[in-house]
């Protein structure tokens, strides 16, 4: 029996999908020792290989067939634009990517009018306002603390994730258009998916029972 690969990415994520693994009886002890320097867990039983990626990273793992399964953000997966299949909705981490900016800038979208949109995540700005909106843009790229960008006049809008809105509300910004919502999911290689279609099928049912049991 050969390995399934899971590449889970790094810190809450990969805390929170071993969590719902162990559940349905897919458990790695190794990778609970907080002091282990390991890159590869392994539970040889199950025939189940684990390693810790960034999230940006689990497509490009997922897609070359470094892993089989991955599990990472819809963010993730929209703006890296690998080629795999997305097969799960894990409904964990749900939030929302949205167009923010002051109210004055609703007029602007409404418009169509050419604005600057700052993002860490132009793919998704560049797929929503070209060929959902129309609305030709200016996208700047940035790498952190998205929402100063409409503040010190860098950008009349940004596009970003939104969780409570919170953090949009104390800079005196708010959600104007929303893009998609968003979740963690599991994606799977499509060789892998042909080459270990009934384990990888089996996992997938698991998880839809263990979902269905909580509603």
């Amino acid at each position: 029996m050969r390995y399934i690969t899971f590449a889970l990415a790094k810190g809450r994520l990969a805390k929170k999908t071993l969590e719902i693994f162990e559940k349905i009886g897919i458990t790695c002890e190794e990778m609970k020792d907080p002091t282990s320097r390991k890159l590869i867990f392994v539970n040889e039983e199950l025939g189940f290989k684990f390693f810790l990626a960034k999230a940006n990273d689990v497509p490009t793992y997922v897609e070359y067939g470094a892993a089989d399964i991955g599990i990472v953000g819809k963010d993730t997966i929209l703006e890296e634009g690998r080629s795999l299949y997305e097969v799960y909705d894990l409904q964990m981490g749900k939030c929302r990517m949205c167009v923010c900016g002051p109210e004055s800038a609703k007029e602007l979208l409404q418009h169509h009018d050419l604005i600057r949109v700052a993002t860490k995540y132009p793919n998704i700005a560049k797929d929503y306002f070209y060929n959902k909106k129309h609305q030709t843009v200016e996208i700047i790229k940035l790498n952190g603390s998205i929402e100063l960008a409409p503040i010190v006049g860098l950008s009349e809008v940004i596009v970003d994730i939104v969780e409570t809105g919170a953090t949009l509300r104390e800079n005196g910004l708010e959600v104007l258009e929303e893009i998609c919502p968003l979740s963690a999911r599991m994606v799977v290689n499509q060789v892998s998916m042909k080459m270990e279609h009934a384990r990888i099928n089996k996992l997938i049912d698991d998880l839809k029972n263990l979902y269905a049991n909580k509603e």
